[in-house]
């Protein structure tokens, strides 16, 4: 997927708000400060598209990058915040459920999950969800630079044998930070677009 043009085209907090022009979508999600907005804009190629914030919980809304004039690159907001009230926690449940009770054109999830530590019980939890919902998507493991590169097959393997059961289609080694998987990232986007299209 060369990616030739990127723009932020919606910002959202319910339905109303969402693109409604039927182009297919690749949603990210991931714990705050799993480095979701680096990956995407390294995915992008662009440095400041998606904003990045040293600040956990930053975003705190749905937001909709335009690629190509074809699709949709959609940054959910982080989850797992521990400094966050109960009541922020429910406003992100009521976010994501809306969003995906919404019918949306989407055809693969990105899950992040930080490479250098076992999922959280909050990761495990959306596991589940895209299991029930039968939401399909692959796992990024992010900040994959930070590895000894002894660990990296080894970390890869163990993410892998945690994600199948949730039906994991692909576990990604990335880093935002020297362009790691960035390419088999890109490749797997691009083969699920192509997907979407032949059916």
């Amino acid at each position: 997927m060369e990616v030739k043009q990127s723009s932020l085209a919606a910002v959202g907090t319910k339905f109303s708000q969402y693109p409604t022009d039927g182009k297919v979508e690749i949603a990210f999600a991931g714990k705050s400060n799993v480095g979701k907005s680096t990956l995407i804009n390294a995915m992008l190629g662009r440095k400041a598209l998606a904003r990045t914030s040293s600040q956990p919980g930053k975003t705190r809304t749905i937001n909709f990058y335009d690629v190509n004039d074809c699709m949709y690159v959609v940054d959910l907001p982080g989850y797992g915040y521990a400094k966050v009230s109960n009541a922020e926690r429910e406003r992100w449940d009521d976010l994501i459920n809306s969003y995906f009770e919404a019918d949306r054109a989407v055809c693969l999830l990105v899950q992040l999950l930080d490479s250098r530590h076992a999922p959280s019980a909050d990761d495990v939890q959306m596991l589940e969800y895209l299991h029930y919902h039968r939401i399909p998507f692959v796992a990024a493991l992010t900040k994959g630079d930070k590895l000894k590169k002894s660990e990296m097959a080894t970390r890869k393997e163990e993410f892998e044998r945690i994600c199948a059961p949730y039906g994991c289609q692909a576990v990604v080694l990335t880093s935002a930070e020297n362009g790691l998987g960035m390419d088999e990232l890109r490749a797997l986007l691009e083969a699920s677009m192509a997907a979407e299209d032949e059916d």
